[in-house]
């Protein structure tokens, strides 16, 4: 693969400039293809005044003065497992590959998940506060040797990185059965004490604060990481009722108490809501309490059931609500390259985005070639966005599956803040595109093609043109300047 080039004119920087106003400018494209001869190949296509070029059917035109929703950006989750084997790099090969995944002049990466405590790729099981008793709260010995250094080192490369952070476990003193009001003592299992809902939610704050503390700034917390799934080495249950309640009268007035801008994002599981028919509709239950909903930014989402078409009764209910895609795995189940990086980019990325969605973390950013770290109980055959050598943890080991791609195909071209823009989208059959304008003014398309057949689409905007060309079965990106 190929980053990003400078074109450096040096003493005929002025030369430069001329030759490209007049030919009209360059669009960077890169393009990823399902056989794998292409990998994020970097081409410049040439812009046309828009008022000379010839008439197609199969064109995206531009409205970039109608703005739909903003976008914050794109990544991966930064887990206790990414941390273990980034850790284990030597400093340079660690650094390169940092610099290659968040650096503005590298993929761009944006947008980080992390767990509030432990989740089943962490080195253990662990909350925040596992002696009873909220003044007992502290961070884990191993998020302060491990996530925190590295999530340091990531925001000095790139500060506009935002941080999601999701728990996949209350405390096990705070837990009671499912079915009964027994305490509980397990972390596969159970539900949050109802006693003990404002010193769960004090456990946030203070969660958020100490992060803070640590030069690690929140944007965004999610109530509960997949709340309908009980088998997880950690999980809680949380049905909306119980989520609603949580929010209503706990977690969001300590938030206002406590001058806490960190955003709220309810759900965080599944399109089909794990098939349980009491938990169908989730969060519109919850959001239609407005003294909950007054709490509440957004939803977040995974794909591990259902379809993103669930998505378009959400926007369509509660259109001031943000959307957020949060997780989605690859592992031993499902991987193939060539699909995945096709399949996932057109469900995931555009069938969020197209839908409203404000940005995409996907699961682990580094696993070993073992799926490792992982816990008993979690998964153990997943594979993460990059994979590296347990043998030497080397960079040269490093094997970038379709998850990089998927991501990077996004964040080299979007920036955060940008705006998704109008368009009038004529395109061929089984291609899907989505655009959008940078805060530096600067446009950007990303585009799919399902099919055998190599496609082109013109791509229309208020005064250039291009046209971007996406071979068969292939991701492709692009960003120009008018």
């Amino acid at each position: 693969f190929s980053l990003h080039p400078k074109t450096v004119c040096s003493s005929l920087s002025g030369l430069c400039a001329l030759l490209l106003a007049a030919c009209g400018g360059r669009a960077d494209v890169y393009t990823t293809t399902a056989s794998g001869d292409k990998l994020f190949e970097h081409v410049e296509a040439e812009l046309r005044t828009t008022t000379d070029a010839e008439p197609t059917k199969e064109r995206m035109v531009l409205h970039p003065e109608k703005r739909l929703q903003p976008v914050y950006g794109f990544g991966a989750a930064i887990t206790g497992s990414t941390c273990y084997n980034l850790l284990k790099m030597t400093d340079e090969d660690r650094e390169r590959l940092l610099q290659e995944c968040f650096s503005p002049e590298g993929m761009n990466f944006s947008f980080i998940r992390v767990s509030i405590g432990a989740s089943d790729f962490s080195l253990d099981e662990y909350t925040c506060c596992d002696r009873e008793g909220i003044e007992f709260f502290e961070l884990h010995e191993y998020d302060r040797r491990d996530l925190l250094p590295v999530l340091r080192r990531i925001l000095e490369i790139n500060p506009k990185v935002r941080i999601v952070g999701s728990p996949w476990s209350c405390p096990k003193w705070m837990k009671i059965g499912y079915d009964n009001d027994e305490p509980l003592d397990s972390w596969t299992d159970g539900r949050l004490n109802p006693k003990y809902y404002d010193d769960y939610a004090e456990y946030f704050v203070r969660w958020i604060g100490e992060m803070e503390s640590e030069g690690i700034p929140i944007y965004a917390v999610t109530v509960q990481n997949e709340p309908l799934n009980r088998g997880n080495s950690m999980s809680l249950y949380m049905g909306w009722e119980q989520q609603r309640d949580f929010i209503r009268d706990h977690l969001g007035p300590q938030f206002a108490a406590d001058g806490i801008d960190t955003k709220i994002w309810l759900f965080d599981h599944n399109y089909n809501y794990d098939d349980i028919a009491a938990e169908q509709d989730y969060p519109l239950h919850i959001l239609a309490d407005p003294e909950a909903a007054k709490y509440v930014a957004g939803t977040a989402w995974h794909n591990y059931g259902g379809r993103p078409s669930t998505l378009d009764g959400v926007r369509e209910a509660y259109p001031d609500k943000e959307i957020f895609f949060t997780e989605a795995s690859i592992g031993t189940w499902n991987y193939d390259f060539g699909k995945c990086v096709v399949e996932d980019f057109a469900s995931i990325f555009i069938g969020t985005l197209d839908r409203g969605g404000r940005g995409v973390t996907l699961w682990n950013l580094v696993l070993d070639d073992k799926g490792a770290p992982n816990r008993p109980k979690g998964c153990r055959t997943c594979y993460g966005a990059i994979e590296i050598s347990a043998a030497d943890y080397s960079y040269d080991s490093l094997l970038r599956k379709s998850h990089y791609y998927d991501i990077a195909h996004c964040s080299k071209v979007i920036d955060p803040d940008a705006a998704r823009i109008g368009s009038d989208r004529q395109l061929p059959r089984g291609v899907e595109m989505v655009a959008f304008v940078n805060p530096d003014g600067s446009f950007a398309a990303v585009g799919v093609n399902r099919t055998e057949t190599e496609r082109t689409v013109a791509v229309v905007g208020p005064k250039r043109t291009f046209d971007l060309v996406l071979p068969a079965r292939s991701v492709a990106s692009a960003r120009w300047s008018e």
